[in-house]
């Protein structure tokens, strides 16, 4: 059943067994879990079924860390949540979303990696990540690559050791979790969500142990109230922590934040475009690296380093996909013109007179620069390459781990939105390593790509400093982190916040460290994880 919260008496009290607020992936799994069992459920979207703009300016709020999106565009608040925003095209006019779970050394405690470790390994989640395959809707639990490779039409680029490897991306559609999902859970008849349903606090007892009921607020001005047994907070890795700082009534720090944890360790996966791939040969096959069709299951390629080398080198986790980038059929332009122009002046001993106009083509032509140098290579050893003048380079869209730092986070302002709640401060930090990272595998991928004979990186990337143009996945984690010391995390390992008996968080915000791989998969496992937990409770 779905209820319009508008419609509520002012002041009501909704009782209910379990309560989970946000009906997004998260929330949306989670429900989907508890279809049918005993108890009942209620699910508080802050949205409609349709996005409309004073809700969605509810996200709004300030960046002053490293520049990133305006927070209202991050996220989308109606039901279905961010499901709404994935939009890779997978043919047939269908749009979707990358999945994977996370590789072994992310759940590792890693002597390079600060604050890194998680409660279990990844061998203890594999249950939870093929029962997530199957909601997903996706392919079968393996992303070896020789599962999903044809060596005759998609063959894997062919590096002759192991410090380079293949990896595989599942799809999954972007329609199933607000589509027919929704329908499921409508269906339920121990569920009940209701819409335009926006919590504005956590109350707990006294001693802050036990949460006893959540305040709800209509923008069109109706307030009621939530009391359930359990309570799961699932509205993404900004809005929890805003939710457990602005429910500081009983605690003055927020809730579960007695160690100043709350909002800390905001993770991204910081993505960038740069380098440039130039193949040694024209007949290289790179069909893997695009998405198409395996058995009906859409999958992409995807380029990343061994473990064993990110240990030895002390790197970050990483991934780099390819993208036909330019055709060259010719060798003019003006890049090229003026790199000749610059090299001649320099051999002579002195500047051209319009020097910096030249050095800006150079600089905005870096990509034809390379391919006539690469064209003049290739000329003397290709006679079909005389006769075709044609080249096809790629672009490489790098997709990294971030470090955890406590310096990047969420705070409350003094600002306040259409609800009278304090709206959000992002100051999203980066480290040095964070870059060094891409730097350096790019230059392993390099080497390999030279060794097996496949061709060459052009490495863009020098400094450490993070470039204005690294951005962000809307992938936001980390800022309710899991551990079992209450001191390093704010929930336990059965995402639990530490302290309180009966308050969970569901969703990337308890990540402790995220990899390169989209959370998506690994958050609907984690909320499986949870909902088996949750249902022994409430026998």
């Amino acid at each position: 059943m779905i209820i319009d919260a508008r419609s509520l008496s002012n002041n009501q009290t909704i009782d209910s067994d379990v309560c989970i607020v946000g009906a997004g992936v998260a929330g949306i799994t989670l429900a989907r879990e508890c279809a049918g069992e005993e108890f009942q459920v209620c699910l508080l979207e802050s949205g409609g079924l349709e996005p409309d703009k004073v809700t969605q300016s509810l996200y709004w709020g300030e960046n002053i860390g490293h520049p990133y999106y305006p927070l209202d565009t991050a996220r989308a608040r109606f039901f279905g949540g961010t499901s709404h925003y994935w939009t890779i095209a997978l043919g047939d006019n269908r749009l979707g979303v990358r999945l994977r779970p996370l590789d072994e050394i992310d759940f590792e405690e890693r002597e390079w990696v600060p604050y890194s470790g998680w409660p279990f390994g990844r061998s203890h989640l594999d249950p939870f990540y093929e029962r997530a395959q199957s909601i997903c809707q996706i392919g079968p639990f393996t992303y070896n690559v020789e599962d999903w490779e044809d060596p005759v039409k998609t063959p894997r680029l062919p590096f002759v050791n192991d410090r380079v490897k293949t990896t595989i991306f599942q799809f999954g559609s972007r329609d199933l979790f607000f589509s027919e999902y929704r329908d499921e859970i409508t269906r339920a008849d121990n569920i009940t969500t209701y819409l335009h349903a926006n919590v504005v606090e956590v109350e707990a007892t006294e001693t802050a142990q036990t949460v006893t009921r959540l305040r709800v607020a209509c923008l069109q001005g109706n307030k009621f109230w939530v009391s359930a047994k359990l309570f799961i907070l699932a509205v993404g890795g900004i809005e929890t922590p805003r939710l457990l700082l602005l429910s500081n009534n009983v605690q003055s720090a927020g809730l579960g934040n007695q160690n100043d944890l709350v909002g800390r360790f905001f993770m991204e996966h910081p993505h960038l475009w740069s380098g440039i791939y130039v193949p040694s040969d024209l007949n290289i096959s790179t069909a893997l690296y695009k998405v198409h069709t395996v058995n009906k299951v859409p999958v992409m390629g995807k380029l990343t380093v061994a473990e064993e080398v990110l240990r030895r080198e002390k790197l970050l986790n990483y991934c780099v996909s390819i993208h036909p980038k330019l055709r060259y059929q010719s060798s003019a332009s003006k890049g090229v013109d003026s790199f000749k122009v610059l090299r001649s002046a320099i051999c002579r001993g002195d500047m051209p007179d319009d020097f910096s106009k030249h050095l800006g083509n150079v600089i905005t032509d870096i990509e034809g620069i390379a391919i006539n140098a690469y064209r003049k290579v290739r000329r003397k050893f290709d006679s079909e390459f005389k006769r075709s003048l044609k080249i096809e380079i790629f672009r490489l869209n790098h997709m990294t781990e971030q470090v955890p730092n406590p310096n990047s986070r969420v705070t409350l302002t003094g600002e306040r939105d259409a609800l009278g709640q304090n709206r959000i401060q992002l100051d999203w930090q980066l480290s040095p390593i964070d870059v060094r990272s891409i730097i350096r595998a790019q230059e392993i991928i390099d080497e390999e790509l030279r060794r097996a004979g496949l061709g060459r990186l052009h490495i863009e990337l020098h400094d450490e400093t993070p470039p204005p143009d690294l951005h962000g996945g809307w992938h936001h984690m980390g800022t309710t982190r899991m551990h079992v010391d209450p001191k390093k995390g704010v929930v336990n390992e059965n995402c639990r916040v530490h302290g309180i008996s009966n308050l969970f968080i569901a969703g990337s915000s308890v990540f402790p460290t995220g990899g390169y791989a989209n959370p998506v998969l690994t958050t609907v496992a984690l909320v499986i994880r949870m909902a088996d937990h949750i249902k022994k409770l409430m026998i």
